[in-house]
């Protein structure tokens, strides 16, 4: 795995001088940027003003085997230093360093550090994570974070730790960014504060640096004495999120506060409260902010280790024959919880036992507690979780992981109140980590208490490794200080109120809740109060005995005595209400509860007799429906009451006298329906469950295929990696060789087969090559003449006055010019220059190209040939560059895509609205398009049939598609691609309107294939094909007869019947009879006649009684 430094592994250097790192950064900027980084970074740090006080460091995906240029081209964007990063270095304001290939980077102390990569099969390399957490803990909220454009997740996890720490984090919008998966990943954490392109981070991080929280050292005061602004903030977030942070320590609330000031540019907080007001959703932004849950998979790995050695199989081994209950309180986005699932589930494999086991996975925030329950995780977690347990309990899903659905059936996911909302009880582990934190120290007790209550005997909790009891120690024991896991002690009463707070004197901000009733007063919680209390009083004299139960008929709460009326049964522990029961109180007892539930009125029974031992009594029952509100479980309260007697009873109420055989009548209906019901259920259950195998299916079929062309891919880019190397070798060799060939011209003069003349300044010949006797008439005694004393061979032009041209303006001319035999060539003058704008002479070359003419010739009239046929093809056509872009296309295209001409060209197969579709409806990605397929593989693609959306019919048309490579000579890698459609819309359809005739006409309808013996003698026919009027009419199924043969299916058929339908077959002479079946008992008028060679097919009708002859009636051959 990626390492993260921590100050065990490594000590930085002492420093040189202690002046030097005198001087701190305001800030220290920390820049990630990967694929498509490099032009924002330099947009970023061209806005950036070299004396802004602050520190950059740049953390990028470097190639480990190319030297980084960062260092020169970012300096050519800012006028700060730019410095590649060194152990030890003290980072200094106003200067920016840059992570060096190899290497990650990690600061600690201010000082830089670093370490090597690591790169082990199965894992990832997370530079910006790595020092994102290391400046997050270093310089806490000094520290600021810029996600730049990239691939990947890296990153995501750095911004949780700098915001965890105070921090402040900025990305690049996803608009701007060439490669959006970085920023994307950094805004799903939901905890970004600005969202900008590149050239505009510089204006605000600069506001921000300048903001008057951000600069100066004693700043929360100014929050903590406005007492009336401070409560209004709270019972903002109190209304709208149901969360009160009155107790929440006062440094961590005012610097949440003060963050948002500074990042909104408000200086008082009465103007804070007022934009609040004005604008909702910086509310939920401040409440995120106080609940930044930093969490993920198994996070202090010694921790988990411990766990898993030791308290899990302690816990899971004495919970034989019942549930194991966990509770992960502020579980965040669910790693933790997902953790403790897996842990569970491989001591379970590895000891070969079984547990049922339920995770409760609660957070008050409702938006983390959906991405919990959603279980889809960026590819970053391959940092944090074992390669073997990543394959065995994810799986990939794009770029990211799904928890596998065993472990996310372990855990249960709820948004709970840790303080407000009852805990959760008969909890066998608790782990609540870094939340104890945040709390003053009268709510951790108050939650402590809480954990106290809800665990069993020998029950476990597990805090963060900065928490402890405090005061809880007569309540748990420790069983690892280091790793801080506790046992209860048992439980025990304490005078703390369980529902209301007291005030807790001692600082200005504590005050609040006895200054500011309304932060400390909760209506529903007197309510509350107010119900025990009464519950509290009542006894069984005046009370009936009343139980509370849920839809599931499960009893959730006993009021009174049960003894005579339910019983514990036999065997594993149910809470199902009707086994329980006494006998004789069951069915009116089931009956009445699901006829309460099914209309939602009350109902009473009344005189029901129970036997007691030997005595006898009379009992009422009452059920009523509890109100509900919307989103609350249906409950029911039921109520016994034995009756002294049974001929006083209260008039006003609606009673039924209990029959025993009319309800269970009504109880057998009932249980008959609902077995109907369960039977139907379980048909389309199993059928859900075979379409959804067959998805998965094809869906691991295309992974797997993707895999393959993953890994296709990845070999191609090893293949160029080496290319390149094999270039830049080359390239180092030609400058040695350009050198030593410079002081071979003379030699190249003779040899070359390109005519060259080289004139001076006053346009005598200085030297010429042999072959420029075929234009000019010169020999070895002309040099040092002029030019103009020399006789050409040209017909179409001055040779003379385009040198004096060029030597006058000092530019390059080409001309082609036709010598008087017929010869072309390509005229080309360059000034001879031996210095910045001074030129001495002229050179003049002369490159035969007759054969280039004629084959210009040659092409243009083939391609004037191809347009015509290309213009006219009824077949769509449209060509494709290497990169996919559409380069040409024929009228044909856009008259059966719907579009000009104008909108194809450009098009790339990753355009949206292409739309394409496979026959099955499932849409093809663009990389999957045929174009593209034959681009990457180098092979014909198709034919296929795609649907692609016409934007004129507003529809899908039907597209049979290849697609054909085409090659540069020498080269294996398509440089083209060209593919050609037609529109099969018309006769898709027509073959969809014989198969739905085939399915829907009256008659019946099926098709046979004779079998013959050795001598061509009919001896049986096999079904191939019956419609479903042929199965209504015969009784028969599809899948009873299809590839079988009729005497498989009817042994007593006569041989006469196989003869006649062989004639049919075998000589295509249609027959009309009739036939009897003595299987189905009908009788059918028969039509048959031949399809194909060897094969009949029957058309038949029913005869009713009377119509027919014979039973027995002789077929009549006609005339095919």
């Amino acid at each position: 795995m990626t390492k993260k430094y921590s100050p065990k592994q490594k000590k930085p250097a002492s420093a040189a001088s202690n002046t030097q790192t005198s001087i701190k950064p305001s800030l220290y900027v920390a820049v990630g940027a990967s694929a498509g980084g490099l032009e924002a970074i330099e947009a970023f740090f061209s806005g950036m003003a070299p004396d802004s006080g602050m520190a950059f460091i740049v953390i990028q995906h470097l190639s480990p085997d190319y030297k980084s240029l960062m260092v020169e081209i970012l300096s050519k964007k800012t006028k700060m230093k730019v410095l590649r990063a060194e152990e030890g270095m003290p980072v200094l304001p106003d200067n920016v360093y840059l992570i060096p290939p190899k290497k990650n980077l990690s600061i600690f102390h201010g000082k830089l550090l670093l370490n090597d990569q690591e790169h082990v099969k199965g894992t990832i390399n997370l530079p910006i994570d790595i020092f994102l957490r290391s400046l997050a803990e270093d310089q806490g909220d000094k520290a600021v974070a810029v996600i730049l454009s990239g691939s990947g997740s890296d990153g995501m996890r750095g911004v949780r730790a700098i915001k965890e720490f105070g921090g402040m984090v900025m990305v690049q919008s996803e608009s701007t960014a060439k490669f959006d998966s970085m920023p994307r990943a950094s805004l799903s954490t939901g905890l970004v504060d600005f969202i900008l392109p590149p050239e505009e981070m510089p204006e605000r991080l600069l506001s921000y640096a300048k903001h008057p929280f951000v600069i100066k050292a004693e700043r929360s005061e100014t929050v903590i004495s406005d007492e009336d602004a401070l409560t209004r903030i709270f019972a903002i977030l109190r209304d709208k999120f149901k969360a009160d942070f009155t107790y929440y320590k006062p440094s961590t609330v005012t610097r949440r506060i003060e963050r948002r000031m500074s990042i909104n540019r408000i200086d008082e907080i009465r103007d804070y409260v007022a934009y609040m007001q004005n604008f909702p959703g910086e509310a939920g932004t401040l409440f995120r902010e106080f609940l930044i849950g930093v969490t993920r998979f198994f996070r202090d790995r010694e921790v988990f280790e411990l766990l898993k050695e030791s308290w899990l199989p302690e816990i899971l081994n004495r919970s034989a024959g019942k549930e194991s209950r966990f509770w992960i309180a502020g579980c965040s986005t669910g790693e933790e919880a997902y953790t403790l699932a897996i842990l569970a589930k491989e001591y379970m494999l590895q000891s070969g036992i079984n547990r049922d086991l339920k995770i409760f996975a609660t957070d008050i925030d409702r938006d983390a507690v959906l991405f919990a329950a959603n279980g889809v995780y960026p590819d970053s977690i391959a940092a944090d979780v074992p390669q073997e347990l990543l394959s065995k309990y994810f799986y990939r899903k794009q770029d990211s992981y799904q928890i596998s659905r065993n472990i996310r059936e372990m855990v249960v996911f709820a948004q709970h109140n840790l303080i407000k909302d009852p805990p959760f009880t008969n909890i066998d582990l608790i782990s609540c980590r870094n939340l104890l934190i945040y709390l003053q120290p009268v709510l951790q007790r108050k939650v402590l208490e809480f954990f106290n209550f809800s665990l069993n005997a020998q029950g476990v909790l597990l805090l963060g490794t900065s928490e402890t009891i405090g005061e809880m120690g007569d309540c748990f024991e420790s069983l690892d200080h280091k790793s801080k896991i506790y046992r209860t002690k048992g439980r025990f009463k304490h005078s703390l109120d369980s529902h209301e707070l007291p005030q807790v004197p001692g600082s200005t901000y504590r005050d609040l809740g006895s200054r500011f009733p309304v932060m400390r007063r909760d209506p529903h919680v007197n309510d509350e109060r107010i119900l025990e209390r009464f519950l509290e009083a009542l006894s069984a004299d005046n009370f009936p005995l009343a139980v509370v139960v849920n839809e599931q008929m499960e009893v959730l709460h006993v009021f009174g005595d049960t003894t005579g009326y339910f019983k514990l049964p036999s065997g594993k522990l149910s809470r199902d209400i009707s086994k329980m029961a006494a006998k004789d109180l069951s069915i009116p007892l089931s009956t009445g509860i699901q006829k309460v539930f099914r209309k939602q009125e009350a109902l009473r029974f009344s005189n029901i007799k129970l036997r007691d031992m030997d005595a006898l009594k009379v009992v009422d029952l009452r059920i009523l429906p509890l109100p509900q509100k919307k989103g609350q479980e249906p409950l029911v309260a039921v109520f016994l009451e034995e009756v002294a007697r049974p001929d006083i009873l209260d008039k006003t109420q609606a009673i039924q006298a209990y029959d025993l055989s009319l309800e269970a009548e009504q109880r057998i209906t009932d249980l008959e329906q609902e077995l109907q019901f369960t039977r139907e259920n379980l048909q389309a259950t199993v059928e859900e469950l075979e379409t959804a195998n067959e998805e998965l299916q094809a869906t691991n079929e295309e992974l797997l295929a993707s895999n393959e062309e993953l890994q296709s891919t990845n070999e191609e880019l090893q293949s160029t990696n080496e290319e390149l190397y094999s270039v830049n070798s080359e390239y180092q060799s030609k400058i040695v060789e350009l050198s030593e060939l410079h002081n071979d011209v003379d030699n190249l003069l003779n040899v070359s087969q390109i005519g060259q003349l080289l004139l001076d300044e006053n346009m005598d010949i200085r030297r010429f090559s042999p072959k420029i006797a075929e234009v000019f008439n010169v020999l070895g005694a002309d040099v040092g003449r002029s030019l103009s004393d020399i006789s050409h061979q040209l017909e179409n032009a001055d040779p003379v006055r385009i040198i004096e041209s060029v030597h006058r303006q000092g530019k390059l001319a080409e001309h082609e010019v036709r010598a008087k035999d017929g010869r072309w060539y390509l005229m080309r003058v360059v000034p001879y220059s031996v210095g910045p704008r001074v030129f001495s002479g002229t050179l003049v070359s002369f490159v035969d190209i007759t054969r280039m003419k004629l084959g210009e010739e040659a092409l243009r009239a083939s391609e004037e040939e191809y347009r015509a046929l290309f213009e006219t093809l009824p077949l769509g056509v449209v060509y494709h560059e290497a990169d996919g872009s559409i380069i040409s296309a024929n009228p044909a295209a856009g008259r059966i895509l719907g579009l000009t001409l104008d909108q194809i060209l450009g098009k790339t197969s990753m355009d949206p609205r292409w739309n394409m579709i496979r026959e099955d409806g499932s849409t093809v990605a663009g990389t999957h398009h045929p174009a593209m397929i034959a681009l990457r593989t180098g092979h014909k693609e198709g034919p296929v049939v795609r649907g692609v959306f016409h934007p004129e019919k507003n529809a899908h048309i039907w597209l049979s598609i290849t697609a054909m490579p085409l090659f540069k000579p020498g080269e294996s890698t398509p440089s083209q691609v060209y593919a050609t459609f037609e529109d099969i819309t018309e006769k898709r359809q027509a073959e969809q309107d014989f198969q739905t005739l085939f399915r829907e006409m009256f008659n019946g309808f099926s098709l046979h294939e004779i079998i013959c013996d050795e001598k061509g003698t009919p001896v049986d026919y096999r079904f191939l094909a019956v419609n479903p009027a042929f199965e209504r009419m015969t009784g028969l199924k599809a899948e009873q007869v299809l590839g079988k043969t009729v005497l498989e299916i009817m042994p007593d058929t006569e041989k006469f019947w196989i003869e006649a339908f062989g004639e049919v077959a075998l000589t295509g002479k249609s027959s009309k009879f009739e036939q009897y079946s003595s299987q189905v008992g009908k009788r059918f008028q028969v039509t048959a006649f031949r399809p194909a060679r060897n094969q009949f097919a029957c058309i038949f009708a029913e005869v009713m009684d009377g119509e027919g002859v014979d039973n027995a009636v002789q077929p009549t051959a006609q005339a095919s």
